[in-house]
């Protein structure tokens, strides 16, 4: 552990300095103007895994934007280490909520300020400065494959496909990502699930053309109106979805699998007074954190139609729209759960209006084993880097590939994370903690040291 401290700290200045420049690349997967720098950002990646101590690092075309593969192999009969990362990021809009350029990294109070800082460049660098650590100390126990995407933002599409098509290349033991959080420095913790998710955009439309308000007013339905009385009733009085079957497939946790999730501790006024709110809100039966880990969710995720511009304009819209993303649990089905919206959606549908249901994008929820030795080796490399025993938890978010790894390459994941979840992941001011950033890369080789020892 004294050697891999000593590496960080010689290096740690260099160490940012590449991950600011990684940073500085806009590779927003979502926009097509960015395509050209999502490309650079790729060329970016493989170079430092080149100068890493990576072999054969590839840059490999997909049907959209390319993945980075990589390798290093030091003996066939020793564990192989399957690194998943990506590097595309979300759209930073709106800018004008960020303090600083999204784009340009500026560090604050300790923290990195950037879109993709957390989510999930900082992390994924992690694993190429640990490679870096581990090749110039002698200390790689494992062999180590590393396939970096530029698509997960938009749902891995075309990482599946590159998966099927590239099963012997990315042949190994376990897979390991940091694309997750942790409780915080002082409370570590290792995620044990992720929920599943289902993506999709809704259109209503009325008349055939926008309506002066004053005239039509009255005597024409405002797809506006009809569209939030169309979400709104998708909740009931306890706040539980009311898609008929949406909750068919729901496995429901024992009291004591609840009572173990309910032992990481959790300051609800400290949550309140974060995010600036007087109460919270959400499924009534359940604690805020089964609401954001073992149950299923529906958010609008944006909702837009008429005028919205600056000053008046008394118009009677003729289209009204909204983005609606569903988080899923053990066992629901991200293309059941579409199928179960777009039908109900289109049944209670009032008859002056026409609705059009595109889905876009889902994923399917993932449970990772306890028992495992990966399990324990990334549990022991925390508990030796932290001093602590990690807390195991449910992830709220969303991975689409993990569930595909266990169904093509039969391969179990480990999700250990750095990030917080108060990192402003998909919000203006995204930050990641320089000390989570650093203790990341001390943590990742013990990982690979352990999981090489264990039986």
């Amino acid at each position: 552990m004294q050697k891999i401290k000593e590496y960080v700290a010689t290096h740690q200045q260099r160490f940012l300095d590449e991950l600011f420049e990684l940073l500085r690349y806009p590779s927003v997967s979502a926009d097509p103007k960015y395509k050209d720098d999502v490309s650079r950002t790729a060329a970016f990646v493989a170079q430092k895994l080149r100068d890493a101590g990576a072999d054969k690092v590839e840059v490999c075309p997909t049907a959209g934007h390319p993945i980075v593969y990589g390798e290093k192999i030091i003996d066939p009969d020793r564990p192989t280490v399957l690194v998943y990362g990506h590097y595309d990021v979300q759209p930073p809009d709106p800018l004008e909520l960020w303090e600083t350029p999204p784009f340009e990294p500026t560090v604050r109070d300790g923290k990195i300020f950037a879109r993709g800082a957390c989510d999930d460049k900082g992390q994924f660098y992690m694993h190429i400065k640990a490679l870096e650590l581990m090749e110039a100390t002698g200390t790689l126990a494992c062999n180590i494959k590393f396939m970096i995407e530029g698509e997960e933002e938009v749902g891995s599409d075309h990482l599946g496909e590159f998966v099927k098509a590239n099963t012997e290349r990315l042949a190994a033991d376990i897979v390991l990502i940091s694309d997750t959080a942790m409780i915080s420095l002082d409370t570590p913790s290792l995620e044990t699930g992720l929920r599943g998710l289902s993506y999709l955009e809704v259109e209503v439309t009325g008349p055939n053309r926008d309506l002066h308000s004053g005239v039509y007013g009255g005597a024409v339905a405002n797809p506006a109106t009809v569209l939030a009385k169309l979400i709104a009733s998708l909740h009931d009085a306890d706040n539980r979805i009311t898609i008929p079957g949406f909750y068919d497939d729901v496995v429901a946790l024992t009291d004591a699998e609840r009572k173990a999730l309910n032992e990481a501790p959790f300051d609800e006024a400290e949550y309140k007074k974060d995010l600036g709110i007087d109460a919270l809100w959400g499924e009534k039966g359940y604690t805020t954190i089964e609401r954001t880990g073992i149950r299923p969710t529906l958010e609008v995720n944006g909702i837009w139609g008429g005028y919205i511009g600056e000053g008046a304009k008394t118009v009677l819209p003729s289209k009204a729209h909204a983005k609606i993303s569903m988080r899923l649990v053990p066992t629901q089905d991200s293309h059941a759960i579409t199928e179960l919206f777009v039908k109900h959606f289109e049944r209670i549908a009032p008859d002056y209006v026409k609705v059009k249901v595109t889905p876009h994008h889902g994923g399917e929820p993932a449970v990772t084993p306890t028992d495992s030795k990966a399990y324990r080796a990334a549990e022991k490399a925390i508990e030796t880097a932290f001093g602590k025993k990690p807390i195991p938890t449910r992830g709220g978010g969303s991975i689409p590939i993990v569930s595909l790894f266990e169904k093509v390459l039969g391969l179990k994941t480990v999700l250990m994370g750095f990030g917080l979840d108060s990192d402003n992941l998909h919000s203006p001011n995204e930050k990641y903690d320089i000390a989570n950033y650093l203790k990341g890369i001390e943590t990742i080789p013990l990982f690979h040291k352990y999981f090489a020892a264990l039986d």
